[in-house]
C-alpha cells in the first residue's frame, strides 16, 4: 500500500470490483463500508512519501465544490509512520500560489514545522520542497497547510504514529474519525463578509416570537446586552448557514460507514481539522472511553459526549455488543448543522440521527463575570445585585458563593436552565466596566479589544458552551490525568499571561490587544527554560490555543500528570494555565480557528539560544 494515491485506489478498485472489495484488503482501521464510494482515507507508509498539492472537484452530498487537496482527496492520504522511524516528505506545489504543510503536534526541528515567514518561505508554484525527521512520538495527529486560507479548502489530512513498543490501548479495529467543515463559498469571501458585517451568518438570532415564548432572553436583558453591541447567539462566527460537515470527506448525506463486529472493542481516532467549527461528539446508545488527548495517553476515563476544539484530536474506546448500526453525531458547537456517520456491522445499515439540540445562549460566566467573586453583595430579592442572574450556568465555582451551597453541577450533569435568566438582568448598581485597562495590565487598548473580562476564572472543570445541562457525562479537561509520569517535572522558574483580546464586532482578534501585523517582537524565552503560562480570554468566544513544536501539561490532576497537550480551548471569559519546556526555535502561537488567526491572532515564540550556540 506503499505511496497509493487516490487514482492507482480507484482503478485498483475497478479491478476488484468496487470500493467494498478493495475495503476487504485493507488492515482494519483503513476500512469503510460507505456504498458507492472507494474506501476512505487512502493511506501512504514508509522513509519516503510523496505529496503533491493542488486543485481537485469535491462533491458533497451530490453537490460538486472546488477543493486544494493532497494527492486529489479530501482529507490527505493517512500518513501511517512508527516511532523511531526516519521520514522523508517530498511535497511538490502544483497551484499556483505558495503553499506549505505543517506536521500538527509533531516534534520536528523548528526549520521542518513548515510555517512560511517563520520558519521556511513556502513553497512555490512548481516547485518541491523536502521535509525530513526523526518520529519521536507516538498517537493521533495531523497536517495542514499553513498558507493563507487553503486549510478551508481541504489542504488536511491524518497522520497516525505507531508505538515503538507494546501500545497500552488494546483495540481489535480502528477508525480514523476527520472531522471538518466544508463551504461552497470561497473562504476570503467568507472572511471579507465577516469584517463587512458582524453575524452575518448567524441565523439564529433571538427573535420576538422566542421573547414572547420564554425560549431566549428577557426583554431587560437584551436591552443590557444590546448596550453593549453583544449578540448571546453569537458562539461561532461561521455557521451552518455556510458550511457543510464532513466525516473523512463526506457529507451527513453521504454517510460515511465504518465497519464492526459486535463484540469488538474500536478504537475512534477523533482529529478536529474544521477550519473554524468547534464540535460536540456523541454516539447515542455507547459509552465512549478516552484513551488519549492530542495523541498522548491519558487514564481512560468513560463519557457519553465530549467537545473537541479545533486541532484537537482525541481517541475513544466504544464497544458495541449488538447486531445494529449507531449513529455517530458531530454536531456543531451552535446547533446549526452535524457531521453525521454510522458505525454498523454490515454496509448498507443505518441508525436514527438525532434532532439538533436547542442553540445555546452566550452567559454573564461568558463575559468573565464570576459569581463565586462576589462576595458580600446583595444576592437575593427583586431588587438584589444579583437577581436574574442564571445560577445554573454558573459552573462548579457556585458553591463557593454564600447562600448557594449545594447548587453546582456535576460536568454536563447540570439540570435545565431556565429561559429568561441569562446574563444582565438586575446588573445596574453593580458598577463594573468591561474594558478596565486595569484588569489586563500589558494590554494595549484600542479598536481591537470590544472587552476585557473583569473576573476571569479557570473553567477547564466545565462542559463546553451548550453541554451544561445535556443530562449526561461530559468530558471536561480535568478528568484527563496522564497515563504516564510528565518528562519534565521542573516548577516554573516564570509565569507568564496572555490576553486573548478581540472586536467581534469589527472581526479583529489578537493577543494582548494586537493582532500580528501590529507587534514589534516575539515572546520570547531562554532555551529549557520552565515557564508557566496562563491565557485569559477577554472575549465571548471560546478559543482553541496551538503551540507548534512543544507539548504542555495542564496545571490541574496528580503531580507530574497533568495531561500533555498541544492545543487547548479557552472557554469564553475564563483561563488555563499550563507548563511547558522551551525548546530552541522559532514556533508559531495562535489560535486555530483559521479567520481568527487570518485576522491576526497569531504570535511566535522565540526561544534562544539555538542548536548550535547561535543567539
Amino acid at each position: 500500500m506503499k505511496n497509493l494515491n487516490r487514482r492507482q485506489m480507484l482503478r485498483v478498485a475497478s479491478g476488484l470490483g468496487g470500493g467494498l472489495a478493495l475495503s476487504s484488503l485493507l488492515p482494519g482501521w483503513a476500512q469503510s463500508a460507505t456504498p458507492g464510494m472507494a474506501p476512505a482515507l487512502p493511506t501512504l507508509t514508509g522513509p519516503n512519501i510523496d505529496l503533491r498539492i493542488g486543485h481537485s472537484s469535491l462533491t458533497v452530498d451530490g453537490r460538486a465544490g472546488h477543493a486544494v487537496t493532497i494527492n486529489g482527496t479530501v482529507p490527505g492520504p493517512l500518513l501511517r509512520l512508527k516511532e523511531g522511524q526516519r521520514v522523508r516528505l517530498a511535497v511538490k506545489n502544483d497551484l499556483a500560489e505558495d503553499t506549505s504543510v505543517h506536521w500538527h503536534g509533531l516534534l520536528v526541528p523548528f526549520q521542518m514545522d513548515g510555517v512560511p515567514g517563520v520558519t521556511f518561505p513556502g513553497i512555490k508554484p512548481g516547485e518541491t520542497f523536502v521535509y525530513e525527521f526523526p518520529i519521536k512520538q507516538s498517537g493521533t495527529y495531523w497536517y495542514h497547510s499553513h498558507s493563507g486560507l487553503q486549510e478551508a479548502e481541504g489542504h488536511y489530512g491524518p497522520i497516525i504514529i505507531d508505538p515503538a513498543g507494546p501500545d497500552p490501548v488494546a483495540y481489535d479495529r480502528e477508525h480514523v474519525i476527520v472531522l471538518s467543515d466544508y463551504s461552497f463559498m470561497h473562504p476570503h469571501l467568507i472572511f471579507k463578509r465577516m469584517k463587512q458585517r458582524s453575524g452575518l451568518f448567524n441565523f439564529q438570532k433571538q427573535t420576538v416570537a422566542g421573547l414572547f415564548a420564554g425560549k431566549d432572553q428577557t426583554l431587560k436583558e437584551r436591552m443590557e446586552w444590546a448596550k453593549m453591541r453583544m449578540d448571546p447567539t453569537d458562539i461561532s462566527d461561521v455557521t451552518g448557514a455556510a458550511l457543510t460537515f464532513l466525516v473523512n470527506g463526506h457529507g451527513p448525506g453521504d454517510n460515511w460507514t465504518g465497519l464492526f463486529t459486535p463484540g469488538e472493542r474500536v478504537r475512534l481516532r477523533f482529529i478536529n481539522t474544521a477550519a473554524q467549527m468547534v464540535f460536540d461528539v456523541r454516539i447515542p446508545g455507547l459509552k465512549m472511553t478516552v484513551v488519549a488527548s492530542d495523541g498522548q495517553n491519558v487514564r481512560p476515563v468513560e463519557v457519553d459526549e465530549f467537545q473537541i476544539g479545533n486541532a484537537e484530536t482525541y481517541d475513544v474506546i466504544v464497544q458495541p455488543t449488538e447486531d445494529k448500526a449507531f449513529t455517530l453525531v458531530a454536531e456543531a458547537v451552535d446547533r446549526s448543522g452535524m457531521g453525521r456517520a454510522t458505525l454498523a456491522p454490515r454496509a448498507g445499515m443505518t441508525a436514527p440521527v438525532p434532532p439538533l439540540r436547542e442553540r445555546p445562549l452566550a452567559t454573564m460566566r461568558d463575559m468573565g463575570m464570576d459569581m463565586s467573586s462576589m462576595k458580600g453583595m446583595d444576592m437575593g430579592g427583586a431588587g438584589g445585585a444579583m437577581a436574574g442572574v442564571d445560577h445554573a450556568a454558573m459552573g462548579h465555582d457556585v458553591a463557593a458563593t454564600p447562600g448557594m451551597a449545594g447548587m453546582a453541577p456535576q460536568p454536563g450533569m447540570a439540570p435545565p436552565k431556565p429561559r429568561g435568566s441569562d446574563a444582565m438582568a438586575g446588573m445596574a448598581g453593580m458598577k463594573m466596566s468591561m474594558r478596565d485597562p486595569q484588569n489586563a495590565p500589558g494590554v494595549t487598548m484600542g479598536p481591537g479589544v470590544q472587552t476585557i473580562a473583569p473576573m476571569p476564572v479557570d473553567r477547564t472543570g466545565e462542559p463546553g458552551q451548550g453541554l451544561a445541562s445535556v443530562g449526561h457525562r461530559v468530558l471536561v479537561y480535568n478528568d484527563l490525568i496522564a497515563l504516564a509520569a510528565n518528562p519534565d517535572q521542573r516548577t516554573p522558574t516564570r509565569a507568564l499571561d496572555i490576553h486573548l483580546t478581540g472586536n467581534m464586532e469589527r472581526f479583529m482578534w489578537g493577543f494582548d490587544g494586537l493582532k500580528f501585523s501590529e507587534t514589534s517582537k516575539p515572546y520570547t524565552f531562554e532555551k529549557g527554560e520552565r515557564v508557566r503560562v496562563t491565557l485569559i480570554n477577554d472575549t465571548m468566544m471560546a478559543h482553541p490555543i496551538h503551540l507548534h513544536g512543544h507539548f504542555f501539561e495542564l496545571t490541574h490532576g496528580p503531580a507530574g500528570y497533568g495531561p500533555r497537550k498541544h492545543t487547548v480551548m479557552v472557554m469564553p471569559g475564563g483561563k488555563a494555565s499550563w507548563d511547558f519546556t522551551a525548546e530552541p526555535g522559532d514556533w508559531a502561537f495562535h489560535c486555530h480557528m483559521l479567520y481568527h488567526m487570518h485576522a491576526g491572532m497569531f504570535q511566535v515564540f522565540a526561544v534562544r539560544p539555538l542548536d548550535g550556540g547561535a543567539a
